[in-house]
């Protein structure tokens, strides 16, 4: 499972070269017939992580809870993006990632409240929720392409 922490941290720098290469306006730009943007699905993508891994263990969070209610399942872009938050999802994004490989070596994710995905995936141990976490990752990655091709 460390491996797939080790790609999910390769997409993370995917995700911030993408941020780095795009302006803000099309970070923003939401085409038809898509109801998101580049940006809610990077950010997405962290709140979530954070969320499988760190709340269903029943550990603190590394991410601001404002981030959360913005970004998590079920959520829609508002179409704003301060040069604050988008610095602060740049920075997490890796960091979330490298503190996740260290707490994972540490066992600290040994308590994990069961979980069933909107996927239907049953997530029953930290191993689980880091491998569709990846996944989920992937499906993000590829809505963000997509996005681009449309700009």
């Amino acid at each position: 499972m460390r491996n797939f922490l080790e790609i999910t941290l390769q997409n993370r720098k995917n995700l911030c070269a993408i941020i780095a290469q795009t302006s803000k306006e099309d970070l923003l730009k939401i085409p038809e017939p898509f109801r998101n943007n580049i940006w809610w699905n990077i950010a997405h993508v962290v709140v979530t992580q954070q969320l499988l891994m760190y709340k269903l263990s029943g550990t603190a969070m590394l991410i601001p809870d404002a981030l959360v209610a913005k970004f998590k399942k079920g959520t829609v872009p508002d179409g704003t993006a301060t040069e604050e938050e988008i610095a602060t999802v740049t920075a997490l994004a890796t960091s979330t990632i490298e503190q996740a490989i260290k707490d994972y070596d540490a066992g600290v994710f040994a308590n994990y409240s069961e979980y069933t995905t909107s996927a239907n995936v049953t997530l029953k141990n930290i191993d689980d929720a880091i491998g569709f976490n990846l996944f989920h990752e992937g499906i993000h990655f590829g809505s963000i392409l997509a996005l681009k091709k449309m700009l």
